[in-house]
């Protein structure tokens, strides 16, 4: 079989095994579902300025929330993943299969990458049906742009990270510390008009915010001087999936850490 075809077979499984994995749905897909209906409803007609641009709160927070459905498919959700399997030896057999690493990288990431386009859709149909959220054809475009660019990024980092993670048990907590003061700190949950402007400069340095930003002007290209993608952020968010790529291909391993 081609590298490929062995590809394409890799993704399937590891699909399924999404699919079947009820802590991986929950986590990934219900989550952010919930928290965005929660958001809007309990400030349904609330209004955030961004850029001199007063926007409903809908217009914020569907950009936003999607930033949390990416990062926790392909940051979170894949850096547990590949805790689990390496600590329970199947990376270890899968590599002393004749399948190339590539090909086992490659179905972690194309699931990510899937998982979140899933969910960039349906918390869009979301915005759309219930909370007046307008989108079009180029919105839809440069979102799903955006939302594989970071998948594909965030889960480099995924890899880089699981170096620093030694067992199956410390993985949810680990990500949960990452993840959730980042939340709060680039402007997913609090809009970013009422954060200070040194933190929001800091946090355009780290690779969520960065996302919001770039999302947001995908939906509303005014809070981005009128251009529909934000290529400043955009570099962030590649420089830092180069910077967790090389990481790992130094320092990840295939092989079990217990004693």
């Amino acid at each position: 079989m081609s590298t490929l075809s062995l590809t394409a077979h890799q993704v399937r499984f590891d699909l399924r095994a999404f699919s079947r994995n009820p802590r991986a749905r929950v986590f990934t897909l219900v989550t952010p579902v919930i928290l965005l209906l929660l958001l809007l409803s309990i400030f349904h007609n609330g209004t955030v300025k961004l850029a001199g641009h007063e926007l409903i709160l809908a217009e914020y927070y569907v950009p936003h929330i999607i930033v949390m459905g990416v990062l926790g498919a392909a940051f979170g959700n894949l850096l547990i993943t590949v805790v689990g399997k390496r600590e329970s030896g199947s990376l270890k057999r899968r590599r002393a299969t004749p399948v190339p690493a590539a090909a086992i990288i490659a179905g972690d990431v194309v699931t990510s990458v899937i998982s979140a386009l899933v969910i960039a859709a349906v918390l869009s149909l979301i915005g759309v049906l219930f909370y007046h959220v307008k989108v079009n054809g180029a919105v839809i475009g440069t979102v799903i742009l955006l939302c594989v660019l970071a998948a594909v990024c965030y889960s480099a980092l995924a890899y880089a990270a699981s170096v620093f993670i030694g067992t199956v048990d410390a993985a949810a907590p680990a990500v949960q510390l990452v993840t959730l003061p980042l939340y709060f700190l680039s402007g997913v949950f609090v809009p970013s008009s009422n954060l200070p402007d040194w933190l929001n400069t800091a946090m355009s340095y780290l690779p969520v915010r960065p996302l919001g930003v770039a999302l947001q002007a995908a939906f509303v290209p005014a809070t981005n001087a009128g251009r529909r993608i934000d290529w400043a952020a955009v570099l962030v968010i590649v420089i830092w999936g180069v910077a967790g790529l090389l990481f790992a291909m130094r320092r990840f391993s295939w092989f079990p850490r217990r004693r």
